[in-house]
This record gives C-alpha cells, structure tokens and sequence, in this order.
C-alpha cells in the first residue's frame, strides 16, 4: 500500500503547486510537463536520464527497442518542426516512451511484473517532474518574496574571506574554456545524477526489487524540501545583488572585483523575475548527495563523484550564483536529508534521530545566526569563520561515525546469527 499512497501525495503535492503557480500567474509542473509531450522540451538530457531510470526494470533486448522507440519519434518531432521553422529541441520520445511503458505495465502486465514496471515508470517520471517542481517553486518565490536578504549573507561571509568574490575572480581569469567547463558540470548535475543511479539501480531487473535506499530518494527530497527554505531566506546571488546581473536593482555593481564593506546589512526590493534561490545552495546539496553515493562505486565512478563535486563548488561561488554562506548551509542540508531517508530504509534508531536532530539543529542555527548576527560574524572573523567550519565537520564526522557503525552492523549481524541446528 506504501507506493499508492506515495502516488497519490506526490499528485496532490503537484496539484496544489500548480494551483498556486496559477495564482502568481506562472504555469505549475503538471503544465510545464505536459507541453513536453508535443512542444520542444527545455531539457533533452535530462528527459533521457529519465528514461534510462525507467529501462532498470527492462530486460536488455526491451532496452534497446525502448530506446530505439525514442530516437524514431524524436527524428519524427525533428522533422516536423524543420518543416513549421518551429524551436527545435529533443526528449519528446523519451517522455512518450515512459508513458507508453506505463500503459503497457497497466493492460499487459499483472502481479509483479506490472508492479515493477510502475516503479521504473515512477522513478523516471519523478526524476522529470522534480526538476519541473523546482522551476516552479523558484518562480513563486520570486512573485512572493519582494524582499532579499542579500546583504545579511554577504556579511556574514566576511567571516570565511568573501570566497564568492576570490573565486568570481579565478574564473573570469580562467577565460571562457573555464567557463564553459563549469557552466556545463553546473548545468547538467541532474544527468550527472541519473548516471550514478543508474550504477546504484543496475541489478533491479535480476533481483525484481529495488534497493531499499537510492540516490534518487535524497535528489527528490532535496528539491522538494529546500524550496521551502527559500521561502525563509530569500536570497538572489552576489551577481544579482552586488554585480551587473541584477541591474538597477543591485545594491552595487562590485562583484567580482570590490568586496563591499561591513555596514548595517538589510532588506532589500528586488524585481519578480530573479529566483530567490541561495540559503541553502541545493546545487551544493545534490553535490554532495551525489559524492556520498558514489563511494560505494568503482574508481571511475568515484572520482566522477568527487570531480562533480569540487566542480559544483567551484561553479556556484564562480559564477556569482551563491555566498560561501550558502555553501555550508547547503552541506549541513544534505547530510541530514541523507541520514533521515537512509534511517528511513534501515529502520529508525536512538543513533538515526540523534544524527537528524544534531543535523536540523545545526542548519536552523546557522539561519539565525546568519540573520541576526552578521556583523558580529564579520567583525571577528578569525572567531566565526573557523567556528562555522567547526560545525560543518561536526556535521561530516557525525554523518561519517554513525553511517559507518550501521554498515558495520549489517556485516556482522549473519555472523552473530546463532548456528542451525
């Protein structure tokens, strides 16, 4: 009974987001989602990365002729679009694939085989529509939230050495070949993702069963949990408000070159278009989920884990997308996602809810900290900068001791299993 209940929360939650979507005068996932079906899809890569989710559950011959399926109706939509000059993009047939599994595992399917086949069809289409709620989430924040909270984080990172600006200033010397390397790591985590789950996901089709925890849970999770915290901390960037992205409504067009000083930091106006999409940096989170689960993989996959991550560092604080702040805030963030959905799979314990206690205390506090104490944190930074990434390490090794003692338990508990008589 626990994936109908799940569908019916998750359609729910999809409802009620596209409702409020249309009150701010935006269309909600549910309508980005569906023009995906004929019009050209903003993303192709991750519509595949979807379907490559959805084919785990598919046997290698029925992989290859979903595949094929895809590519022949995407050459299809390619030509019709050459022939109408209309925008050319592709994905359409990996969305109609999906759906068309979907169809098959209701009318051709029974018992576990059809149950299976959902699941695939589910996690595909969640990994598409947790993108779309998340374009969404971004658009009402910026329709809700008239006021940012920019200049209380750029004071804060005083304390860490304004890394926002040193780093904006390493890659806009780095030429466009750094750029554009960054940019696409930045861009494409979510494919990045889907690659790793898809090692993580490679045995489904043999055992006829899912793992009980996944990347894919923690992705979901994130982006449907960090929004809300937007909704809190609204924040833009230091390229929109201290750069030339935000126009005339930038406090300052200073970043990357010219830190701006300690003052009395508050609110300011901002236009309704820019998301309010910094505390905490989710780009940060999905990193960081993403080298968490790439430990378990082989060589190459773990130095792919670790590459995205250190790359999505890079990029967000390059770019002028997020303060050092947000970074710390983003790490704390997943660690605790990441250990209540892995409690949620082992089963809860005394040592889960104190690790997802610490954790949610250690984030809530760094918002407080970061809204009522800036200055001070900026006034003495050889105080609060150590004592912020003091925190964060708390936060690792708590993850790193208490994760490691539940695999430990794993290993050992066939052996402590008494003898057969």
């Amino acid at each position: 009974m626990l994936w109908p209940l799940a569908g019916v929360a998750v359609l729910g939650f999809l409802v009620a987001l596209e409702v409020a979507a249309r009150h701010y005068g935006v269309s909600g996932p549910l309508t980005r989602q569906s023009r995906e079906l004929v019009f050209a899809p903003d993303s192709g890569p991750l519509l595949y990365a979807g379907l490559a989710l959805t084919m785990v559950v598919l046997t290698w011959r029925q992989r290859f002729l979903a595949l094929g399926a895809a590519i022949g109706i995407d050459l299809v939509f390619w030509l019709v679009r050459l022939l109408f000059d209309a925008p050319e993009n592709f994905g359409n047939g990996a969305l109609w694939v999906i759906l068309g599994c979907a169809v098959i595992a209701v009318t051709r399917r029974t018992g576990t085989e059809r149950t299976l086949l959902l699941k695939g069809v589910g996690l595909g289409l969640l990994l598409v529509a947790g993108h779309k709620t998340g374009d969404t989430w971004l658009l009402i924040t910026a329709r809700s939230r008239p006021t940012v909270l920019d200049p209380y984080v750029a004071t804060v990172d005083h304390a860490l050495g304004n890394p926002s600006w040193l780093v904006g200033r390493l890659v806009t010397d780095s030429g466009p070949v750094g750029s554009h390397l960054l940019g696409l790591v930045y861009g494409q985590l979510p494919l990045a993702a889907a690659v790793v789950a898809l090692y993580q996901l490679r045995n489904v089709v043999t055992e006829r069963r899912f793992p009980a925890h996944h990347l894919v849970r923690t992705f979901l999770v994130i982006g449907l949990v960090g929004p809300a915290v937007y909704m809190l901390f609204p924040t833009v960037g230091p390229v929109f408000a201290f750069g030339a992205g935000g126009g005339h409504w930038a406090v300052a067009d200073v970043w990357p070159h010219t830190v701006p000083p300690i003052g009395s930091p508050h609110g300011i106006p901002f236009d309704a278009i820019t998301p309010r999409n910094c505390m905490p940096s989710l780009h940060t989170a999905w990193a960081t989920t993403l080298f968490i689960h790439s430990r378990k993989g082989p060589r190459a996959v773990r130095w792919a884990g670790a590459f995205w991550l250190v790359a999505t560092l890079v990029a967000t604080l390059g770019f002028g997308y997020h303060y050092g702040a947000d970074l710390v805030a983003g790490a704390v963030f997943a660690l605790t996602i990441e250990a209540a959905m892995r409690s949620l799979a082992r089963g809860w314990d005394r040592s889960a809810s104190l690790l997802v206690a610490y954790g949610s205390t250690v984030f809530a506090a760094l918002l407080v900290a970061y809204r009522w104490l800036p200055v001070e944190m900026a006034r003495y930074p050889r105080l609060f900068g150590p004592l912020l990434i003091l925190v964060l390490a708390t936060v690792i090794i708590g993850y790193v001791r208490t994760t490691e003692r539940w695999e430990f338990a794993v290993v050992m508990a066939p052996e402590l299993s008494p003898e057969p008589v």
